[in-house]
């Protein structure tokens, strides 16, 4: 518990998701006094993430089995319409991953570096102050905490709770619902990713159907918005109807829904935004690290992680720090980092009638020859030239 309302650490990170737990995981092993805090009173709470992850990252990152809910091989693209593709390997490609797990081992593993990880508290914001920053939070009870820190990261993922919003945002709304199924039903799913594509599935988004332990699915849908200011964002229709027609189309009605989780993306397609001010420093989705293409976040989010523990365990100038995490970020992920979210707002937010499926239909019979491995190549490391020509229309738009 904490030891009365005024607190004092060197990094203080606002929450314990995969950018700021690994953090505080990095930082905590190097001696740094860290304190790690979240809103969520319970880290497997609110655990919406589809967590598709290449097999290498489980090695890069030192996961272990138990944030570990099934391995793939296989990928399956159902639509537009009736069409279906499959793409298949002899070797695992990836994993999904339990994404409460995740969240709660990285706490753990901070807590057994020796730093401080406290729940239910909520960042309200910060101010400078001599040699530091002053951070108001406020308990679930209502009481309100300082902590006066060194440095702040804000990992607090799309909310931003302390970096606030910066213009010309993107934004992906997704509901996900855990489904527990009987193990014929199961077996179809088994060992691959499943993305179901096209406007009669889910306009302007897709769907995915994913696996998990012991007989049990992921049944999701995300839809891309871009409105002109983040509330407006409101005004798409809600995504329950589509999840209810996909559970019918694929034969899954007769599954028990376990749970029902929802989230937002809200990205820049350029990837240009301040990354922090002062000794305030953004991490993860805080500074648009998603990737907008497959959806997916964990992998950038823990490799932000990743860049910005070793300056700040070395960087003493907060406008230095900024700058060579910034360069450092652009040079890990590459050119064609900001060319995939160019690329998924071109194929989502287009997708809304069958002129856009029939784009997406060439595009997609065009890579049937392609391996497995090349499939996870475009979508986790946006490796476009191994497509060649066949691509090539698409990505400029021509087609």
């Amino acid at each position: 518990m904490i030891d009365g309302e005024h607190l004092t650490c060197d990094v203080l990170i606002v929450g314990a998701g995969p950018s700021g737990g690994h953090l505080a995981r990095l930082l905590a092993s190097h001696g740094v006094d860290v304190l790690l805090v979240d809103q969520l009173p319970d880290l497997r709470r609110a655990a919406f993430s589809s967590a598709a992850l290449p097999i290498e990252a489980v090695a890069s990152f030192g996961l272990p089995a138990e944030v570990v809910a099934s391995r793939w091989r296989s990928w399956q693209l159902i639509g537009p319409a009736q069409a279906s593709r499959h793409w298949s390997s002899a070797v695992p490609l990836g994993v999904v991953l339990d994404f409460g797990a995740l969240r709660l081992w990285l706490a753990e593993q901070c807590r057994c570096w020796g730093g401080r990880v406290e729940l239910g508290l909520r960042a309200l914001g910060c101010q400078e102050v001599s040699g530091g920053l002053l951070t108001h939070l406020r308990r679930s009870d209502g009481c309100p905490v300082v902590v006066r820190s060194s440095w702040v990261v804000d990992a607090s993922g799309q909310g931003r709770a302390l970096l606030g919003d910066p213009s010309e945002l993107v934004v992906g709304r997704g509901v996900e619902w855990l489904l527990q199924v009987d193990p014929s039903p199961a077996q179809r799913w088994a060992d691959q990713l499943t993305f179901l594509l096209g406007s009669d599935w889910v306009p302007q988004g897709y769907g995915w159907v994913f696996p998990m332990q012991c007989g049990r699915l992921k049944l999701g849908v995300c839809r891309l918005d871009q409105p002109l200011c983040a509330s407006s964002s409101s005004r798409q229709r809600p995504l329950g109807p589509d999840l209810q027609t996909l559970l019918c189309r694929l034969d899954l009605d007769g599954a028990r829904v376990l749970d029902r989780h929802g989230g937002l993306i809200r990205s820049r397609i350029d990837r240009r935004e301040p990354h922090g001010r002062g000794r305030l420093i953004g991490l993860g989705d805080a500074v648009s690290t998603a990737n907008l293409l497959g959806g997916e976040g964990i992998r950038h989010a823990m490799a932000s992680a990743g860049l910005l523990a070793p300056l700040l365990l070395q960087e003493r100038d907060p406008d230095r720090l900024r700058r060579r995490y910034q360069r450092q970020l652009s040079r890990h992920f590459g050119w064609r980092w900001p060319l995939s979210g160019r690329l998924a707002r071109r194929t989502w937010l287009a997708l809304r009638d069958r002129r856009a499926d029939h784009r997406l239909e060439r595009l997609l019979a065009g890579l049937e020859t392609c391996e497995a491995a090349d499939l996870s190549a475009l979508l986790f490391d946006y490796r476009f030239e191994r497509y060649g020509l066949r691509a090539l229309p698409y990505l400029l738009g021509w087609r």
